[in-house]
């Protein structure tokens, strides 16, 4: 027999998903947190080296959960295996970096506390993670069966509470899906199970599972379409390999003044794909267009907008895109003949001008002349 269980999505309204779940004298908080990459937990060991976590759980159980006063201290070893089995149920579930790029942070806050904790973590982690909006396929629940066995007489006890854990001959946690379990923990204070009472335990606690799961389905039956509006904003670009370089800049001053005047954090991959994370969907939009204009093609024949950098007798630079100057040769400014460039051009001034050649190197020509009041700008946008 399974206690009451009573759950709800959305309790609080900043995080970026919540959930709570009750079931009898056990109710988890669980809340989720999106983040950005770069803020991965970081692990370390002697055989594997660092490794980072993209989701994580951790399991708080605090002192008044079970009734009591003392002030409260580091996690536990309970308390870390209590989380560790948790998120190894839920894990299987969680969408891979390619789907949903964000890294996932699962808190489970145990309110009150009377068997099963780790179970209802399980329960709550998934209702949070659908709150979230996170694209998991499936719910998982999880149930904690007990045993009572005297010589050859037994009984299986499902759901079982505080009292029954510690009194009982067994603590057995079962976590999955519909379709099958994806974590199980044993304890048992006798030598070992028979066969036959572990097909008993496991086919009970299928069965709660299948209850827990459709009252799970009933409160939320898939994720939210859409993250939390606090969530960062998350923007895929794909560029050619090549043009990162430009992206980045001469000791990464483009990248820089990117995250500097738009707050953004920016990821790039070897391969081109470039991820863009903002707390608002201007400053993401904002880094995609200074992206996108670090990028943009020069080919003979554009016309762009761009600003006089410096001025010579011979002519001068105009900046047609970020870092990429371009040649206005005197020859080039008007069809009389002028003594002095810096008669007709000031540092400063905005220039419509014409890529007339570029050079094997990369190097860049325009015209003052060539071009016509009808011709568009291709960076127009750049100064609107």
């Amino acid at each position: 027999e399974i206690r009451p269980i009573w759950m709800k999505t959305g309790i609080l309204p900043r995080p970026h998903g919540s959930a709570i779940f009750t079931r009898g004298q056990t109710q988890a908080l669980g809340v989720v947190t999106l983040g950005a990459p770069g803020e991965e937990q970081i692990e370390e060991s002697i055989e594997e080296g660092e490794e980072k976590k993209r989701f994580m759980l951790h399991y708080n159980f605090p002192p008044f959960s079970v009734g009591e006063a003392r002030p409260p201290r580091a996690p536990s070893r309970r308390e870390i295996g209590h989380g560790n089995l948790a998120e190894r149920a839920l894990e299987p579930l969680i969408p891979s970096e390619e789907e949903f790029p964000y890294v996932i942070r699962v808190v489970s806050e145990i309110l009150e506390s009377n068997g099963s904790t780790s179970m209802a973590t399980v329960c709550v982690g998934s209702l949070s993670l659908f709150d979230a909006g996170v694209p998991m396929k499936k719910h998982v629940a999880g149930i904690a069966m007990g045993l009572l066995k005297e010589e050859d007489e037994y009984i299986v006890l499902t759901d079982i509470l505080g009292d029954e854990d510690h009194l009982g001959d067994m603590d057995f946690k079962v976590a999955g899906t519909r379709d099958g379990v994806t974590a199980i923990q044993m304890d048992i204070k006798i030598k070992g199970l028979t066969k036959e009472i572990l097909e008993e335990a496991l086919e009970q606690a299928k069965k709660a599972r299948m209850y827990i799961l459709d009252l799970m389905y009933k409160a939320i039956p898939e994720p939210k379409p859409e993250v939390s509006k606090y969530a960062p904003s998350v923007v895929k670009l794909r560029v050619l390999p090549d043009k990162i370089p430009l992206i980045i800049g001469p000791s990464g001053k483009n990248i820089k003044k990117i995250i500097d005047e738009t707050g953004v954090k920016i990821d790039i991959e070897p391969d081109g794909l470039v991820k863009v994370y903002a707390f608002d969907k201007e400053s993401a939009d904002k880094a995609i267009s200074m992206i996108n204009e670090l990028i943009m093609d020069i080919e003979q024949g554009d016309v762009f907008l761009g600003k006089v950098t410096r001025v010579e007798d011979y002519g001068a630079f105009v900046e047609l895109l970020p870092g990429r100057l371009s040649l206005l040769h005197i020859s080039q400014i008007a069809n009389e003949r002028l003594k002095s460039a810096k008669d007709r051009i000031s540092v400063g001034d905005i220039l419509k001008v014409k890529v007339i050649d570029i050079d094997e190197q990369g190097r860049v020509k325009v015209s003052l002349k060539d071009v016509k009041d009808s011709d568009i700008p291709k960076n127009k946008d750049i100064f609107e």
